[in-house]
């Protein structure tokens, strides 16, 4: 099983209403919830770990996590209520308005030993549930927890408007990183916790210290990854007409996981020896899942009889 760990939310997406005038339209989303229904769409027995509410949008949630086969057996629900977020597309960028105080996401607790690790072949965490201090330390003990036995898939999707503390916050993003055995953040996530630092330095130093596999993704312009066997590879984004971007990344990162699963390159010791043609056609598989995810509003990642690949 792979296993994503995070936030489950309520995305408001804008759209027209029938007069033309601006919109939105709720619809489930959050960054590992998206990860998590990502891969359990193409096909590989997927679960989720977090907080999910039990008011009208938790059940929302909770349907459509069920309807795309992910399974919720170690979720957490609780009364508290599901974190919101208003989207608003600016330059093509999805820009967020959270609203996250007491919510199921931020209540979840782990519990140590509550998950069989061992038949776990990856674990994935990041996005907003990193930002809180709870959310972080409880994040730390699932990772403590499973180290032994699964792959670590991180990715910071910063959202820059929940952070009070930034240099606090960089630093724990650092932390996670250095934990991680692949780590996947945007151009825009690394700008704003590395500046202008180059990409291969910063990857360089992830390698050195343990990390098997480095990704940026840079929307259109396509994704580069950094693996100490394998080498430097770029890959291409398809060329597809954008009806948003929301949950693109998510797609990404659920797709590439698979792949690996689907290559028997997932597991640490095997992600560790992958070839660089397994990597390109594991990449190149991901770009594609995320550009259709682009075609279609809100974070709706593509199904397995929708996208073709070969291993």
């Amino acid at each position: 099983m792979l296993i994503s760990c995070g936030d489950a939310l309520i995305d408001f997406v804008p759209t027209k209403n029938a007069d033309g005038r601006e919109a939105v339209m709720p619809a489930v989303g959050g960054s590992c919830l998206n990860v998590a229904i990502g891969i359990a769409r193409l096909g590989a027995p997927t679960g989720f770990v977090g907080g999910i509410s039990t008011d009208m949008f938790g059940r929302m949630i909770a349907d459509h996590a069920a309807a795309s086969n992910v399974e919720l057996g170690f979720a957490t629900r609780s009364d508290h209520q599901t974190t919101l977020a208003f989207v608003r597309i600016v330059a093509g960028e999805s820009h967020y308005a959270f609203y996250d105080a007491d919510t199921a996401t931020r209540n979840w607790t782990f519990r140590r030993g509550s998950i069989p690790f061992d038949t776990v072949e990856a674990v994935h965490v990041g996005s907003t549930t990193l930002v809180n201090d709870q959310g972080a330390a409880e994040t730390k003990a699932l990772i403590a927890d499973a180290q032994a036995s699964s792959t670590i898939s991180f990715d910071p999707n910063c959202r820059p408007n929940l952070v009070k503390d930034r240099p606090a916050y960089l630093a724990r993003m650092t932390e996670f990183a250095g934990a991680a055995d692949l780590v996947k953040m945007s151009d825009v996530d690394f700008a704003y916790l590395f500046g202008e630092e180059p990409y291969q330095q910063r990857a360089n130093a992830l390698l050195g210290q343990g990390t098997r596999l480095v990704i940026i993704t840079r929307g259109s312009d396509g994704a580069i990854a950094w693996h100490a066997k394998a080498g430097q590879i770029a890959v291409e984004a398809p060329r597809v007409t954008v009806a948003d971007t929301i949950g693109a990344g998510d797609s990404f990162q659920a797709a590439l996981l698979f792949a690996l699963h689907k290559q028997g390159r997932l597991a640490r010791p095997q992600l560790k020896d992958i070839g660089a043609e397994e990597l390109r056609r594991a990449l190149s598989f991901a770009a594609n899942c995320a550009g259709l995810t682009c075609t279609r509003p809100g974070a709706d990642p593509p199904w397995s009889h929708e996208i073709s690949w070969s291993w």
